[in-house]
């Protein structure tokens, strides 16, 4: 695993203030199609939430001006994305770098924690299901997506570990990748 004391990759400032322009509602609809597919693919991570699986938790990437509101359901899974803190039961935030890399299993949740990495609030015994479901599913998000894009899926890879590569962010699980 690398050193999580290096400093995290950080999103431009230029790209992040983009998102100010951008309407949220088709990005959040997006990510929902993001979220029911790996419900779908992986659906024993909705199982591993137990009691916690009507929880909602605001991922906040630090370096961009946009929180996710995760409210995950095993039929009815759905991302929303807000400018400002939602209510939340869970919040966890850090760079949006450390944030991919726990779901990609590149750093470890709890040194991130443990270095102030990431931070959270809120019902951490949720946090701490969620976490433990994302690792236990040994999620893909790179391939997750380039396979929402049927015959671009290669070009659309090929892509993702270009960006992964010039910026440094975990896009992919490195396990996947070799």
């Amino acid at each position: 695993m690398p050193d999580i004391h290096t400093p995290f990759p950080t999103v431009p400032s230029l790209l992040a203030s983009t998102l100010w322009a951008l309407p949220l509602p088709p990005l959040a609809q997006a990510l929902t199609i993001l979220a029911r597919r790996l419900v779908a693919n992986h659906p024993g991570m909705i199982n591993r939430l137990g009691p916690y699986v009507d929880r909602r938790f605001a991922i906040v990437p630090t370096d961009l001006p946009v929180t996710l509101l995760l409210h995950p359901h095993p039929t009815a899974m759905r991302v929303t994305l807000h400018r400002q803190p939602p209510a939340s039961d869970a919040r966890i935030a850090g760079p949006l770098a450390a944030l991919l890399g726990l779901v990609h299993g590149t750093w470890d949740g709890d040194a991130l924690f443990f270095s102030r990495d990431l931070v959270i609030d809120g019902d951490t015994a949720a946090a701490l299901a969620l976490r433990n479901a994302i690792d236990d599913s040994e999620l893909d998000l790179g391939a997750e997506i380039a396979g929402l894009s049927g015959p671009f899926s290669t070009l659309l890879t090929q892509l993702i570990n270009l960006a992964e590569r010039k910026t440094g962010v975990p896009l992919r699980r490195a396990e996947a990748q070799q």
